[in-house]
């Protein structure tokens, strides 16, 4: 799954590297925890020129009331590609609400003798990256507030995903760069959307361990020491 990211590239870059434009003010987040529900940038098929700022959780817009928001989001930070034409949370996003999640890497768990050891996950030759997502609005009935959101589309591993997350093999699906513009494009069919939920190239990405930071109840995790690799002697074992 995919519920921990970061984006550490300053807004300009980002600009620069997607031929975009930021709607909103941005600061680099070396730690998203997506149980935050905090504000991400995204580029949606409505505004593909544009980065705007959704709230990591989706909320469909058939939602009633605050309170079932606020639990459904939970559960909505991802979205199998396997199931995601069918699960009424996602169905009717999938076809017409796609997004490009902008991304420079991600954190997994190795679970390894009862332990769980965090990786850091991230393009060899890409510095920044997109996963596929999807979005929605809602609108809260009682107080008019319109709420954008988004959730993170995943898949099943590659080998070196497999092996960093063991317990699930599964990972985010990430868009190639050269397929950006075709994701975000309308009246694709479902076999056209279907052809992008894939496992990303094993050959192209890198990972490293990293210390228990980013699990920290009582330390601030976003903060670029969460990314530096962190050696565990025990983990040799494995080679």
């Amino acid at each position: 799954m995919c519920f921990h990211y970061s984006l550490t590239i300053e807004r300009t870059e980002i600009e620069i590297q997607l031929g975009v434009h930021f709607d909103d003010e941005w600061q680099p987040v070396h730690h998203a925890n997506g149980f935050t529900f905090l504000q991400m940038p995204v580029i949606t098929q409505t505004n593909p020129g544009a980065v705007q700022l959704f709230n990591w959780g989706l909320i469909p817009h058939w939602v009633k009331t605050k309170a079932d928001a606020d639990k459904l989001r939970a559960q909505t930070l991802n979205a199998r590609s396997e199931t995601v034409f069918e699960k009424p949370s996602f169905r009717s996003s999938i076809t017409n609400q796609r997004c490009l999640v902008i991304a420079d890497g991600f954190f997994e768990w190795m679970d390894f003798q009862k332990k769980k050891y965090p990786h850091y996950i991230y393009l060899k030759n890409e510095r920044l990256f997109c996963f596929a997502g999807i979005f929605s609005s809602w609108t809260d009935k009682e107080t008019g507030e319109h709420i954008n959101t988004f959730s993170i589309l995943t898949t099943k591993a590659n080998p070196t995903m497999a092996r960093i997350h063991n317990s699930k093999e599964r990972m985010p699906v990430i868009i190639p760069a050269s397929l950006y513009k075709k994701w975000l494009s309308a009246k694709l069919s479902k076999e056209e959307i279907s052809s992008f939920l894939n496992p990303y190239p094993d050959a192209e990405i890198a990972a490293h361990t990293i210390s228990n930071l980013v699990t920290s109840r009582n330390l601030n995790s976003n903060v670029e020491e969460v990314k530096m690799p962190f050696h565990y002697p025990e983990l040799a074992l494995l080679k």
